[in-house]
């Protein structure tokens, strides 16, 4: 009795040096941040250095509008950082928990499987293992006890190698599990405090905003910016197409394609269902303003909608890019396989990852004002093998 005794001490004392070298491991954890959500916090806090120390230099408010656009879409963008990164701590929290409960259900039986046995051998007694060898009345009866007992043994000592396992699964799941508890309040602070950012810096483009609406010569300058902005956009595109990673993409297209039985994007001019719900507010190509006596080239689309209206993938494909253009704001960037991409900019509250696989019909992102002095709409892009295509010839008549 006294060495079950020993043995059961044993397995808490082995169970509580396994957990506090566990622990050491996982306080390790408990300051991990996801790369993504530091990279973009890094960015913010670059953009606010450049805004306070230019503040002097920049002399138009086209510029501080820009900047405070591009503070707005990177805090967006941390913001779903936070929330996806949010989302995954509180389903791996539900699987810990739901561990943790089968674990213990498991463990409390067979503690009192143990423990039922361990008293009928104390109520019973018992003998020595050479005593029932010798008290045997035949060799035959002996042979019998003897693998009897050993089948007995092996019985009991699986039972309590499955009791330790236990116990030091457990204490690692709950290690495991206040680690994710400690980050899904950090994320959640994280999250408000980005809010609050967000709130404090839309008043600041608003303010801006009215000095360029009353002033002819900041719009000028302001439109300077776009065309600068559509320059580092085709620049961008150019570099997608490049990168290596694109065969990675071509290939996962391909098998997206074979596995819903989807015609590729070049089969599909004109039957091409619409990004967003509103009207086309600006035209592609080449246009001409009579007010401001100038000519300005869109290579796109513009649908003014509602704010906060969803804006979809128009076919499946793979996101390659979420960023910020001069003059666009917020803009995302679908490879759709083929040498064909589509653009969607002054988009807000981005659903996609970089990387993610889209289908038809997902909605990726909602309509917002982020790089627009005309308000809410979504500028819309298509690329074909490196040349801009018209979109309105791709697109579903309405």
């Amino acid at each position: 009795m006294l060495s079950r005794f020993l043995l059961i001490i044993c397995v808490i004392i082995n169970y509580n040096i396994y957990a506090q070298e566990d622990r050491r491991d996982f306080d390790a954890e408990l300051n991990y941040q996801s790369g993504a959500i530091d990279k973009v916090k890094k960015e913010i806090e670059d953009t606010r250095r450049k805004i306070k120390s230019q503040k002097q230099k920049e002399r138009t408010t086209s510029r501080r509008l820009s900047n405070i656009d591009k503070e707005i879409s990177l805090t967006n963008k941390l913001y779903s950082e936070l929330k996806n990164e949010l989302n995954k701590s509180e389903i791996e929290i539900d699987k810990l928990s739901n561990g943790i409960k089968a674990n213990e259900e498991q463990l409390s039986k067979l503690r009192y499987r143990y423990s039922q046995r361990i008293i009928q051998m104390y109520k019973k007694g018992t003998l020595s293992d050479i005593e029932k060898m010798l008290s045997s009345s035949s060799w035959r009866q002996a042979m019998y006890r003897a693998k009897y007992m050993g089948i007995i043994s092996d019985i009991d000592q699986r039972t309590q190698n499955k009791i330790k396992s236990l116990l030091i699964d457990i204490g690692k799941q709950r290690i495991l599990l206040e680690s994710n508890y400690r980050n899904k309040m950090r994320l959640k602070k994280d999250q408000e405090q980005s809010k609050v950012s967000l709130r404090a810096s839309r008043k600041k483009r608003q303010k801006e905003l009215d000095k360029i609406r009353k002033n002819r010569s900041e719009l000028t300058k302001y439109l300077e910016e776009k065309q600068a902005g559509m320059q580092e956009l085709e620049a961008l595109l150019k570099k997608i197409r490049q990168q290596k990673s694109s065969f990675d993409r071509a290939d996962r297209i391909k098998k997206q394609q074979a596995a819903l039985k989807t015609q590729v994007f070049g089969k599909l001019k004109g039957q091409l269902p619409w990004p967003a719900s509103g009207r086309v507010v600006k035209k592609f190509g080449r246009s001409w303003n009579p007010e401001r006596k100038t000519t300005t080239e869109n290579p796109g689309i513009d649908i003014k909608g509602k704010p906060g209206s969803p804006v979809r993938s128009i076919i499946g494909g793979i996101v390659t890019t979420i960023t910020y253009i001069r003059g666009y704001g917020t803009t995302l960037i679908i490879d759709h396989g083929g040498g064909f991409y589509t653009v969607y900019s002054h988009i807000t509250s981005v659903e996609a990852n970089e990387g993610l696989e889209v289908q038809a019909g997902d909605v990726i992102a909602y309509m917002g004002d982020a790089g627009s002095v005309e308000g809410s709409k979504l500028h819309f892009e298509i690329w074909g093998n490196g040349q801009k295509l018209n979109p309105e010839k791709w697109l579903m008549k309405r």
